[in-house]
């Protein structure tokens, strides 16, 4: 049976198949019994084609739940190199395909205008199109000679800058040495979206698998039933180095991870 008892939609991000493509993501999703996708754009050229992505949709019989606007560095030409057209196009995407909701990440630090307006900048495109875009928590760089590199403008942590929705990537916070659980809780009904996935602290971004890591992910995923969460979990999980078989049989786990921890409800501390 689909869905969590909790009611919380458990969805893959098409990222979690790499290197194989945005159609695979979908056969997946299909065949172990997610409840939608999340579309990364510009990972796999097919992603950013949205009259595709709707016919995997429709094919698949498969929700598209998220659209992940291009905010990459290696996805900085998708759709242009405007930031605020390709946010505009995330939401237009996401509203042609059915989905709610839109992520994106901050500003890196070079691109000035756009970091410069950008807390109003979002709330304006969210007034104007009624899609939610949930800004993701990121991470300090690393410089290999020690000390840290400030890569986003104005923040990799978002919890005290002025946006209403909020992405909570627990791979992110643990590269962060952040604590998932207690961003959560700060967060409070800011918290719109997240990506379920796990870190031990590298200074690699590592998207374990939920519960290799050392963000409690199944603290978290019970608090979010505690809390009548309403918003989606989505897998957003590297699993590059397995092949089709070991790709699969991670995801089921991940999946039967999130339902039996969205079934469970955390002690308040």
């Amino acid at each position: 049976m689909n869905g969590s008892s909790s009611g919380v939609k458990v969805a893959l991000s098409t990222s979690s198949v790499y290197p194989e493509s945005t159609s695979a993501g979908f056969e997946v999703a299909s065949l172990l019994g997610y409840d939608g996708i999340e579309v990364m754009v510009g990972i796999d050229p097919l992603a950013a084609d949205v009259d595709a992505v709707q016919r995997l949709r429709d094919y698949h019989q498969m929700p598209v739940l998220a659209v992940h606007a291009p905010c990459l560095l290696i996805t900085q030409r998708v759709w242009g190199t405007d930031p605020w057209a390709k946010l505009e196009r995330a939401t237009q995407a996401a509203t042609q395909l059915g989905a709610d909701i839109v992520v994106v990440h901050p500003p890196f630090r070079w691109q000035r205008s756009y970091a410069t307006g950008f807390v109003q900048g979002v709330r304006e495109i969210v007034r104007r199109t009624g899609v939610t875009i949930a800004v993701e928590n990121m991470f300090p760089w690393r410089a290999p000679g020690g000390g840290d590199f400030k890569a986003y403008k104005p923040s990799w942590d978002p919890s005290d800058l002025d946006y209403d929705h909020l992405t909570l990537d627990l791979s992110h916070a643990a590269t962060a040495r952040q604590d998932s659980l207690e961003l959560l809780r700060r967060w409070d009904d800011r918290l719109a979206h997240v990506h379920l996935t796990d870190g031990n602290g590298s200074a690699k971004d590592e998207h374990l698998l939920p519960g290799q890591g050392n963000q409690q992910a199944d603290q978290v995923l019970a608090e979010l039933t505690r809390r009548g969460y309403s918003g989606h979990v989505v897998l957003e999980v590297n699993t590059n180095d397995l092949d089709r078989a070991g790709r699969e049989a991670a995801l089921a786990q991940a999946l039967e991870f999130a339902r039996t921890h969205l079934a469970a409800v955390s002690e308040p501390r």
